[in-house]
């Protein structure tokens, strides 16, 4: 046996020494609380009666031994946690049931939680693809909401959690704009932890979404023990409420708000699992889907938040998991505390009005992914303005789409017009181009040909990036109608030609094996928007091309691999938004076609010479001057190295 072995041996040995005395000491630290326990409470020693037996059969006393496992360990509880709060952890639950126009709320009384929530105006997809069964937020099962304190209870502290209690409910409040739901749990016989739950109907989306949620502590003060904080436990697990799972998942996500910061934060998005420790304060946490979300506001803010998901299977009919752990301040002084919780859609008329106390946006409409910076700029303030307006006066999301689609090109059409006409000029100017290159075609005299070639695109009156700008500048509209189409509730459910929903992928052939990076099934939508991006491509390569040669090496990137790039991207993407691209490209196309037949390349020429004319007569600035002379010295830089290498 070698050292090792030895000391191991010895190591175990110890330890096991040690846990035979602790443990011998502890059971006999309880034979003494049970015996003393037991001296207190005489009739725990009598015989407990049975049952009356029915007619006919003998009768059969129960034995002492028998009913005294039970007995035992409720005594034991009643004296950690008191009698009345012992009796609370047996107690029978019951749930209450309240609703107004858009949602029904399912409460247990065992830790006194929303156990349910289903929205009445939306329904979601069942296994096969229909839409027959209303959206319920989250699994009944799942749902668990716990306030974690400690009592005093004689020289110890003793940790209560609230899930593994039962609350005794008031009978429900009903007024003409709110049901209340109260429930108690007796931590004494003269304190109770109090929840109150405030369901309003007031024919206010922004209002009737939300359940406000306020605990009280009625005379606990003398049995809380010294702590600062209250922690708070929420988790649940959400439905998978979309066609496909791939796409709603991309967009489901824990997110949350720091207050006085002017965006919102999440988890991102991913197919496993994923957790984060919020060491700052939280004023609200989201467990946010792609189109529906349930969020827990704290008035006066959470001090902390441990928040994490992990995703279910795709085939589970389940999405992710959902947790948060979070705690609240707590002093002697403490009464109550008011949260909020918004169970409901990702809608931004609905989030976009919704307040804290003190009337300052909560931001909740952040929760809608409508991009950042320029983007989200163009999503709040043109989109969805010009959206809604039309919804008001057309019924048809086809139209509407056009018509969106139509208004967005008219508006970036100059810079399109811009474009074309700088490309025009590339193109006339394109021989003297030519000559350039055939007078400059050592590599020492690149800078020579730069120079010359950035003098002639000043005679003629030409912006180099003139074609690219205008692009650059279209690129912030495309990107906000990529991240409003599959984001945009008003989509959800709607139907145009053949694609039953436009906030999901339209099929018309569903595949029996799965292609790598394009999926199981054929969207319709998808293939006409790559097939119209092709087309597109295609004719400006060979705009660009013939003035600008140096783009003949990218004409299988942009017109062969950008369309298929789009088709394997955009399969299982939102209907609504191929059918946007499409429209896109179809109208560029026609008014790529509509600019040839008007512009006149030898009107363009003469005003480009009439130009060139009145520069000759023109004196030089002074960026050009220094403009020029940096390339002079450049230039001969370049000369006294290359003459110092052959020297070498």
């Amino acid at each position: 046996m070698d050292k090792r072995s030895i000391i191991g041996i010895v190591l175990i040995g110890v330890l096991f020494f040690g846990f035979t005395i602790y443990s011998s000491r502890q059971q006999q630290k309880y034979q003494e609380e049970l015996a003393a326990y037991e001296a207190a409470h005489p009739e725990l020693k009598q015989p407990v009666a049975a049952e009356a037996p029915a007619s006919g059969s003998a009768s059969v006393p129960a034995s002492v031994g028998e009913a005294a496992p039970d007995s035992v360990r409720l005594a034991r509880e009643a004296a950690v946690l008191g009698d009345v709060l012992a009796a609370a952890k047996h107690a029978a639950p019951e749930e209450i049931a309240v609703e107004n126009d858009v949602m029904a709320i399912r409460f247990s009384t065992r830790g006194g939680i929303v156990r349910s929530v289903t929205l009445k105006d939306y329904t979601r997809y069942g296994r096969q693809g229909e839409r027959n069964e209303p959206i319920e937020l989250f699994v009944p099962e799942s749902s668990k909401f716990d306030l974690s304190f400690f009592i005093r209870n004689g020289l110890n502290n003793v940790k209560v959690n609230t899930s593994e209690y039962t609350f005794a409910a008031d009978p429900v409040v009903r007024t003409d704009t709110a049901q209340i739901v109260r429930m108690r749990l007796p931590v004494a016989a003269d304190a109770w932890l109090v929840y109150e739950y405030t369901l309003y109907n007031e024919a206010k989306p922004s209002r009737d979404y939300l359940v406000d949620y306020t605990v009280r502590l009625v005379g606990m003060t003398p049995y809380m023990a010294n702590q600062s904080s209250i922690g708070i436990a929420w988790s649940n697990t959400s439905y998978q409420n979309e066609r496909g799972f791939k796409n709603e998942n991309t967009y489901t996500t824990v997110a949350y708000r720091i207050p006085g910061e002017g965006s919102i934060d999440d988890l991102s998005m991913s197919e496993g699992a994923k957790e984060e420790k919020i060491s700052s304060s939280v004023e609200w946490i989201a467990f946010k889907q792609q189109f529906f979300s349930s969020v827990l506001i704290a008035a006066d803010d959470f001090l902390y938040a441990d928040v994490a998901y992990d995703t279910a299977a795709p085939d589970s009919g389940l999405m992710k998991a959902f947790s948060a752990t979070m705690a609240v301040p707590y002093t002697a002084q403490t009464e109550r505390y008011d949260f909020s919780f918004y169970f409901g859609p990702n809608k931004y008329a609905v989030l976009k009005k919704i307040d804290d106390a003190q009337g300052e946006p909560l931001l909740l409409d952040r929760l809608i992914p409508m991009g950042w910076g320029i983007i989200g700029w163009v999503s709040r303030w043109l989109v969805i303005p010009v959206f809604d307006f039309l919804r008001q006066y057309i019924p048809s999301f086809g139209w509407i789409i056009l018509i969106l689609a139509i208004l967005i090109k008219l508006i970036v059409s100059p810079l399109t017009y811009k474009s074309y006409i700088s490309q025009a000029k590339m193109r006339i100017i394109k021989p003297e181009i030519d000559a350039l290159n055939a007078k400059y075609p050592r590599q020492e005299d690149a800078m020579k040909k730069q120079q010359e070639t950035m003098a002639l695109y000043k005679k003629a009156g030409i912006n180099p990036l003139g074609g690219c700008i205008p692009m650059l500048i279209q690129f912030p509209i495309l990107i906000a109608m990529f991240r409003f189409f599959p984001s945009s509730i008003e989509l959800r459910g709607q139907s145009l030609w053949w694609a039953h929903d436009l906030s999901s992928y339209d099929s018309i052939l569903n595949l029996p094996f799965t292609i790598p990076f394009y999926g199981d099934h054929v969207s319709l939508f998808a293939l006409l928007m790559a097939l119209s991006t092709f087309g597109f491509s295609y004719m400006s390569y060979q705009q660009t091309a013939s003035a600008q040669p140096q783009m003949a090496g990218m004409k299988f990137m942009m017109v062969y691999m950008m369309p298929i790039f789009m088709l394997c991207w955009f399969n299982d993407y939102s209907s609504g938004l191929c059918y946007y691209y499409l429209l896109f490209n179809l109208l560029t196309i026609a008014q790529t076609f509509l600019i040839r037949r008007t512009v006149d390349d030898a009107k363009i020429h003469a005003v480009m010479e009439a130009n060139a004319n009145k520069a000759k007569n023109r004196k030089k600035s002074k960026f050009q001057l220094r403009y020029e002379e940096l390339m002079r010295q450049q230039e001969m830089q370049a000369r006294a190295a290359k003459k110092g290498s052959r020297r070498k």
